[in-house]
């Protein structure tokens, strides 16, 4: 078998880019012929927009798989996004735009930024903390977690964030995974109204990390006597945040960084079985995720940035933080949910803020979508000029919803496919140049080679297959922290004899224009009667029917076919459930993509299980499909909703 996928949905809709925004765009044709005539050039060009203290004398060191980029080179992250934009003409421009849950703000210039993390940064030393130690972050989205990435990058620390929605069980397996000396955490946080307890996770999980000797507390709800707030502080080992800001002094001089020093660790966000630390350096990453930041987001002197992503995710990290401040941009950054108090509350943020780019997540649109129209409809949105989505494949009536109602039909969109282990977004449209179709990441980006192969390692022009990458780049993981041999075994040894093959573990079909369509975790493919079909597609199917707010598909054994297709449906209007309307969708699918992909089972569900990040968690719905007992859920967002369903799917086949 050489994994070939079916290829069932077809999408004829094309967007080019207006006239006016391709004038002004960042990027050009002339950007794709640059990256071909000399790839390595053009990762040099675009190092070379950093700010290095010494020069590196070779671009690139390629012993496959593993990677070194411009060796010999010395940088500091901290001072490419903060120093030479503090000490020029962006002093008194905002870095920082923030809004709290309860509605509280903050507006840190990048010259306050500086200061702030110049601060932290010498309370970290004072700490001792010294380069090469590990700090974890445990915290909301609040600008300290910002500062608290920058500080450990200007004094050589690495960091590694985990995000705060984690259970204390995951946080206790990273912190020891990597041997952290100090956690940096938060009496709380909130979360659609309530608090989120952080520090008392905290003090749990530390009950099994004989490595950490401090711990640092942000204090985020003071409570009625100062510092008495929402945390149990240990003598000796916890300080509070302030206190050490208060004593710390404002100048901090840089650590110089050698390019391929490790800047952070950022763990894989399954808890089953032992983290993953995916490692990142310093001048490679820094190089990719400014120059992607610049192309694929056309990023002006005037826009206002806004990636929804926690930063808790490589999201957050690479298009909140390292990205745009390197760029000098100003960025937005919010604590809490979309929907609180009222399902407006990004529109309301993108019309107050004057947003002009929106990068969030295929799961929020849809909820958007199942939420109402009317929603967007009550805000100004004319401020916002380009659009972006990322996390997972975005299937074309979310796009198009996207486009319409959010971009008034004249925002382009950048639909990014990347990893926690790229860095970087490594296939996307460029906003000036790409003809677009809803739900196609397109093709990818200069100076990226992905490529469309079988299991066997022939090269598939038009169809489904495994995606590839086929030629290092700067922002690309180096390793697994403290395990090598798993890099080189998860990466690098799906295609035998071929150690410079990147497998990111995704199938994908390519179209006749050479474009890709991302069809989701090869693990997640069906196979039905000998057809493997992508649940991505089934998907996109049934959340055309205009009954449908949400719909995950799983396979689940059946004894003719292999496996039999169960859908998990979730109703814009709940009251209009009904065995008909289950047939109903059962023969829209068939209609639309075939017979073969017509689902055996649907369960109507009032919501999916999803993780806090948003992302459906599709191997508890193989559980329940599957009659199992179910598997870890301390990442849910909702617990109880796995019970419900598993009840509902027990009462069906019953």
């Amino acid at each position: 078998m050489t994994e070939q996928l079916d290829t069932l949905l077809n999408e004829a809709r094309r967007f080019p880019p207006s006239p006016e925004f391709a004038a002004r765009a960042q990027a050009t044709a002339a950007t794709y012929a640059e990256a071909r005539a000399d790839r390595l050039r053009f990762w040099a060009d675009r190092a070379a927009e950093l700010e290095w203290s010494t020069p590196w004398h070779t671009v690139l060191e390629w012993d496959p798989p593993h990677a070194k980029w411009f060796t010999g080179g010395t940088l500091n992250a901290s001072v490419n996004c903060l120093d030479r934009h503090a000490r020029g003409a962006k002093r008194n421009q905002a870095a920082l735009l923030w809004e709290g849950e309860p509605g509280d703000r903050r507006v840190i210039t990048y010259w306050e930024l500086f200061r702030e993390v110049g601060r932290a940064a010498n309370a970290l030393r004072a700490l001792g903390v010294q380069r090469g130690d590990r700090v974890a972050i445990y915290l909301p989205m609040i600008p300290e977690a910002a500062i608290a990435m920058l500080a450990c990058a200007r004094i050589g620390a690495i960091h590694s964030v985990v995000f705060g929605g984690f259970s204390p069980e995951s946080l206790s397996d990273r912190i020891n995974d990597s041997k952290v000396k100090v956690l940096i955490t938060a009496d709380a946080g909130y979360r659609r109204g309530q608090v989120i307890p952080l520090k008392r996770n905290s003090d749990k999980a530390l009950e099994t990390t004989p490595s950490i000797e401090h711990v640092v507390v942000v204090q985020r709800r003071p409570g009625s006597s100062g510092d008495e707030a929402f945390a149990e502080m240990r003598e000796g080992r916890d300080h509070w945040w302030h206190r050490l800001m208060q004593d710390a002094p404002l100048s901090c001089e840089p650590e110089t960084m050698d390019a391929e020093d490790v800047l952070f660790i950022l763990y894989t966000s399954g808890t089953t079985g032992k983290p993953k630390g995916i490692v990142h350096t310093t001048g490679g990453y820094l190089t990719g995720v400014a120059a992607t930041t610049r192309m694929v987001f056309d990023l002006k002197d005037e826009d206002v940035f806004w990636c929804t992503a926690d930063i808790g995710w490589v999201t957050g990290h690479s298009y909140l933080v390292y990205g745009p401040l390197a760029n000098g941009a100003t960025c937005m950054m919010y604590e809490g949910a979309p929907d609180w108090p009222e399902k407006d509350r990004f529109w309301d943020i993108c019309e107050r803020h004057g947003v002009t780019i929106l990068y969030t997540a295929p799961t929020a649109i849809r909820a958007f979508m199942k939420w109402g129209d009317e929603y967007p409809a009550k805000h100004d949105l004319s401020r916002l000029r380009l659009l972006g989505s990322v996390g997972e494949p975005i299937n074309p009536e979310a796009w198009m919803w996207y486009r319409e109602h959010i971009g008034g039909n004249r925002c382009p969109i950048v639909d990014t496919w990347w990893q926690t282990e790229t860095g970087a977004i490594v296939i996307s449209p460029l906003p000036g140049i790409t003809s677009t179709k809803p739900g196609s990441a397109t093709k990818a980006l200069p100076g990226h080679s992905a490529d469309l192969l079988d299991s066997l390692g022939k090269r598939i022009d038009v169809g489904g297959g495994l995606l590839a990458l086929t030629k290092p780049f700067p922002s690309m993981l180096r390793t697994i922290w403290g395990d090598d041999a798993r890099y080189v075994e998860t990466y690098f040894s799906k295609w035998p004899g071929r150690p410079d093959l990147y497998f990111p573990g995704d199938g994908a079909k390519r179209d006749s224009d050479g474009y890709f369509w991302i069809l989701g975790r090869v693990d997640d493919v069906l196979n039905v009667a000998g057809h493997r079909i992508g649940t991505m597609e089934v998907e996109s199917a049934l959340v055309e029917h205009p009954a449908v707010a949400e719909a995950a598909v799983v396979g689940k054994s059946h004894e003719l076919k292999g496996q039999a297709i169960a859908a998990f449906v979730t109703l814009r209007d709940k009251s209009k459930q009904s065995p008909a309307l289950r047939d109903e969708l059962k023969e829209f699918v068939a209609k639309k993509i075939g017979a073969l992909a017509r689902p055996d089972d649907i369960l109507f569900s009032a919501d999916l299980p999803k993780t806090r990040s948003g992302k459906i968690m599709r191997r508890l719905l193989r559980d329940i499909a599957e009659g199992r007992a179910l598997g870890d859920v301390t990442t849910l967002a909702d617990p109880n909703v796995v019970a419900s369903l598993r009840d509902q799917y027990e009462d069906k086949e019953g």
